[in-house]
């Protein structure tokens, strides 16, 4: 499923004030409601140097491709907790899980 990206520091600023948050293990979702699905991924420079944290953001990007067929369309932002590891089937599952459980899967794809 193809997603827009939001890209604007104004957007991105207006979805933290305006969205809901949902934590879970390995990343904090931030969402509200919208015509289309958007995404972004916001990786500060705590999280390493640019490999880390551009493979961080790629691990992101797909985990969250691969689980928006079920989802409805809202704009996201995907915040990722510090850890020693990171990996796609811990980002993959908790967005899973958030998705249940704030009822953003469309149940008739699901």
């Amino acid at each position: 499923m193809n997603y827009l990206r939001i890209k604007k520091a104004k957007e991105i600023t207006s979805l933290l004030h305006r969205g809901k948050r949902v934590y879970a293990e390995t990343l904090i979702f931030v969402y509200a409601p919208s015509d289309e699905t958007a995404m972004a991924v916001c990786v500060g420079k705590k999280y390493g140097r640019s490999v880390q944290r551009n493979a961080i953001k790629r691990l992101l990007r797909e985990a969250f491709r691969s689980c928006m067929p079920l989802g409805v369309p809202a704009s996201v932002l995907l915040l990722p907790k510090i850890a020693e590891t990171y990996s796609y089937a811990a980002f993959r599952r908790d967005i899973r899980k958030i998705l249940e459980r704030e009822k953003l899967v469309d149940r008739a794809t699901a």
